[in-house]
């Protein structure tokens, strides 16, 4: 049985709140969850059709399963944290496992689509391999490699030939031996945390960023994991290039002085990060952006996980993160507890968007931009007196607030709301109104306002037959 919410959690979120409590029962149901759906995938395997998935595949996987067990154990009995559940409620098994589901539950398959299964389903093997080698355990067992890549989460990456099927991977006492006919042997050194050493120019260790304070565990850069964006085609989630020292230095940089941002716009910014922010993938910077831009995403099936191209500055990377941590909460609050009753018809006028949206991305919306309207009122009143930056940051918040304002009579006003939903949305607009006590400055109130009022002319201009639920 799924836990209940406390009313208490839905005051604290629906403020874009979270006391450590709160952000562990998200934590907690997401991580049961992804637990649920793996082993959704190993039951859909062993009842799919043999031309779905052969008995040779479903044999591998309860091997690996096996091996994955027994890397639970392993850990358990040493007192140690489980390397196994570690890597199964990691951010990207789950586009991973979601994938495979997918593919499991088709009834008629066509030849590519049963390729594309078989190598997804292969992945298990490599999920397994890494949690035994972290756990001490010895073995011997044949990876697949993909599109010319073994990817190791949280170990690496060897490069291969692209028709090379199998690579066989011989694990003992912290070395990894890989190996393939004719090739010289690829030797690696588990590292403690993140990453594994190796002297062949054709092995790429993983990387994690320091952590986000003292104590804190490092901060994966899943840089190499092949389920890292859709696989529908990247679009604005494009990968960024191949992984480099001078582009991991960039990551550093922006990352180190994260944490002394996210304190300026209030303890429970640091404090959510710390305790929903598992791995950050890089993506490439928007066209034209000259280091000035940034573009990012959460992927709701990869809870947990932050895409961005690299932030210009902490400030921007902290915003970032205030941003699509608000997304992250909402959309396992609404996996816990039905907040609304509407369709999916776009029609809502959402002043940072130009194209009408439905209820529950207008809801999201709202949600990210009162989070980001709450961190720069408090960095203003942090920094009165300190020139530039205070009024840079009430510029921020003046434009962030105007905008869900703009937005929560259509959201409070709704008929689709629940009685949970209507009680979280009433606590947005206490939030919304609280900030009231601290106003901007009255000039950059005037402007966010102005640009409101211009952004919805120019909405209904574009979208004449669109309803107009909340011009």
């Amino acid at each position: 049985m799924l836990p209940e919410v406390p009313d208490r959690a839905l005051t604290e979120l629906g403020r874009t709140e979270g006391g450590a409590d709160t952000l562990a029962l998200l934590v907690r149901d997401q991580d049961t969850r992804r637990m649920i759906l793996l082993r959704a995938v190993l039951d859909a395997a062993e009842t799919a059709e043999p031309e779905v998935c052969s008995d040779a595949r479903r044999t591998r996987l309860r091997q690996d399963w096996a091996l994955l067990a027994e890397a639970d154990r392993t850990d358990r009995a040493r007192g140690r944290p489980s390397s196994a559940r570690t890597r199964l409620v990691h951010p990207l098994t789950g586009p991973w496992a979601g994938r495979c589901r997918r593919g499991l539950r088709r009834a008629r398959t066509t030849d590519p689509a049963r390729h594309e299964l078989a190598r997804d389903l292969a992945h298990f093997s490599t999920l397994a391999a890494v949690a035994a080698a972290r756990a001490g355990i010895p073995f011997s067992t044949r990876l697949t490699p993909r599109d010319g890549l073994l990817a190791l989460p949280s170990l690496g990456a060897l490069r291969t030939d692209p028709d090379e099927a199998a690579v066989e991977a011989v694990h003992d006492n912290g070395v990894l031996t890989l190996r393939r006919s004719g090739i010289r042997d690829v030797v690696v050194h588990l590292e403690r945390d993140t990453g594994a050493w190796s002297a062949a120019s054709t092995w790429t260790s993983a990387y994690a960023l320091p952590g986000l304070l003292p104590g804190a565990q490092p901060m994966p850069l899943e840089d190499l994991d092949p389920y890292r964006v859709p696989s529908s085609g990247p679009g604005r989630h494009a990968l960024g290039a191949a992984p480099d020292d001078t582009e991991r230095k960039r990551w550093l940089q922006a990352w180190s002085a994260v944490a002394a941002v996210l304190r300026t716009g209030g303890e429970h910014r640091l404090t959510e990060t710390l305790a929903l922010l598992r791995c950050l993938v890089p993506l490439e910077s928007p066209p034209g952006a000259e280091g000035r831009g940034s573009s990012s995403a959460t992927r709701h099936e990869a809870f947990g996980a932050l895409l961005s191209s690299v932030p210009a500055t902490p400030v921007a990377f902290a915003a970032t993160l205030v941003h699509e941590l608000q997304h992250c909460k909402l959309a396992a609050l609404s996996e816990m507890v039905t907040l609304h009753q509407a369709d999916a018809t776009a029609r809502y006028f959402a002043p940072w968007r130009p194209d009408p949206r439905p209820y529950d991305g207008l809801l999201q919306g709202a949600y990210a931009h009162l989070g980001l309207a709450d961190f720069f009122q408090r960095r203003a009143l942090t920094q009165d007196g300190d020139g530039q930056r205070s009024t840079s940051a009430w510029i921020q918040h003046a434009r962030y607030r105007a905008q869900v304002g703009a937005a929560l009579p259509a959201l409070v006003g709704s008929p689709h709301l629940t009685v949970r939903g209507r009680a979280f949305v009433d606590e947005m607009v206490v939030a919304h109104e609280r900030m009231a006590d601290h106003p901007a400055p009255r000039g950059h109130t005037a402007r966010a306002q102005a640009y409101v009022k211009a952004a919805r002319a120019l909405w209904i201009q574009r979208h004449p037959l669109a309803t107009p639920t909340n011009r």
